[in-house]
């Protein structure tokens, strides 16, 4: 954000949550808008509009193609088009935004949302750099808004069961291991063949603090290839399944991680691995993970709790309960997970609920994940010290 669009930002009334809630009161449709309109950013959009509480009114992204793209499929004809998310933030129409942009943006995209005095829904991992949440931690205390991280199955139904009947229920005795794993991701096992920056393409927006580079294809079409812009599979499943480890065992203080892998499948110019294991140790159990971008068995992605007392295979779909003595039992999951944490954000918004996935959360989910690739590029077994708040 430059020195002008940061002033006429922070000369926006510091309306607090209760006084949007007072602005609403007669009207409970929140005004949205999108700040990164790919595959994830559309999908999210539109469990906002499911809702029934949200108007996409303005659409931003650094490439036209997406914008119009967007637009199209959430059919939102009304929506703004806008390449700066400077100018959706000075529109006062708006007063929420879902940052779904790639991971190296995700800072400076909610640090001016959060000045701009909006509510704001960030996509995970909610910082790139471990040395950011500082001042994203700074930013939102000043806001006096809203900031949801987008770990939805902290507002999944059938989660938050197996939280309170099984785990705090001490079902399982003592969890020695959870082991997670999740492969098989085609839009990461893409050829993508060099090709000339098309001209409605922003690049240096997309670069952003990133390192100044060329254009080339490959960092825009796959940028979860280069850890300039994210962490891969290890930033992208990782950061979901140690989230939902560490709450169900009211645990978010690795002791130490370790991580193995490479590019195995995939020799196409991708720098992160296209296949890892990692283990996050914690006091008295571990957490082992297990991902790979390529096409192996993975039907059923999870988080296996492996207790004293039986096992319970905690997925998105549901979960299974299997106690060592007993008959097994099955719980399915209900609805969209995308839009209970949807409705969570703007239940905190509109009626003064608590979301589900504050900021702290956000941070938490991430450090066993910073351990992991300081381990995986350093080659090293990594001290939860170094990664102290």
């Amino acid at each position: 954000m430059n020195r002008r669009s940061f002033l006429h930002a922070a000369a926006i009334p510091a309306f607090t949550a209760a006084s949007y809630r007072r602005i609403y009161g007669a009207n409970e449709r929140l005004g949205l808008g999108l700040i990164g309109a790919g595959r994830r950013g559309c999908l999210v959009a539109a469990a906002f509009q499911q809702d029934g509480r949200a108007d996409l009114r303005s659409i931003c992204d650094v490439y036209d193609v997406h914008r119009e793209r967007a637009r199209s499929s959430l059919k939102a004809g009304e929506a703004r088009l806008l390449e700066a998310h400077e100018d959706l933030l000075n529109d006062r129409d708006i007063q929420a935004v879902l940052i779904a942009t790639p991971d190296h943006l995700h800072l400076s995209m909610a640090e001016a949302a959060l000045r701009a005095r909006k509510h704001v829904y960030l996509e995970k991992p909610i910082i790139h750099r471990w040395e950011e949440r500082a001042a994203l931690e700074k930013v939102a205390a000043q806001s006096g808004t809203i900031l949801q991280c987008g770990t939805q199955q902290r507002s999944g139904p059938h989660y938050q069961q197996a939280k309170e009947s099984i785990f705090e229920a001490k079902k399982l005795g003592e969890v020695i291991f959870a082991r997670a794993v999740w492969s098989n991701f085609p839009w990461q096992q893409r050829h993508i063949a060099a090709e000339p920056k098309p001209a409605g393409l922003n690049w240096q927006r997309f670069l952003g603090p990133a390192p100044g580079v060329p254009y080339q294809t490959v960092r825009y079409d796959s940028w979860r290839y280069f850890p300039d812009y994210g962490g891969g599979i290890l930033a992208d499943i990782l950061t979901h399944w140690a989230d939902v480890a560490q709450w169900m065992q009211n645990d978010a203080k690795p002791v130490s991680a370790a991580a193995l892998g490479g590019i195995y499948a995939y020799p196409d110019g991708r720098q992160n691995p296209d296949s890892v294991n990692a283990v996050v140790q914690y006091d008295r159990w571990n957490l082992s993970f297990e991902s790979s971008v390529t096409p192996v068995a993975s039907e059923r992605p999870s988080v296996l709790f492996e207790g004293t007392e039986g096992t319970l295979d905690l997925a998105r779909d549901g979960y299974t309960w299997q106690p060592n003595k007993g008959a097994p039992v099955r719980v399915e999951a209900t609805g969209s997970l995308e839009r209970a944490h949807a409705k969570n954000f703007l239940d905190a918004v509109l009626v003064n609920r608590t979301v589900s996935a504050p900021l702290v959360t956000g941070i938490d989910a991430y450090r066993p994940v910073q351990m992991a690739l300081k381990a995986y590029w350093e080659k090293r077994v990594v001290k939860g010290a170094e990664f102290a708040s």
